[in-house]
């Protein structure tokens, strides 16, 4: 049997706590350049209907 690692997933193989820390990592970043980039805000300027 593999060797099982405590994550804040709970207990798993090297290769999951690896694929999830990437994964991780990328959905961090996509957030932050959403944010930085203005996507998906409710605040965004908008113009005055005539």
């Amino acid at each position: 049997m593999a060797v099982m690692i405590h994550s804040k997933y709970g207990y798993e193989p090297p290769e999951w706590v690896q694929a999830d820390a990437h994964l991780d990592k990328w959905y961090k970043d996509k957030k932050r350049r959403a944010k930085q980039h203005g996507a998906f805000s409710l605040d965004k300027k908008r113009r005055k209907q005539l």
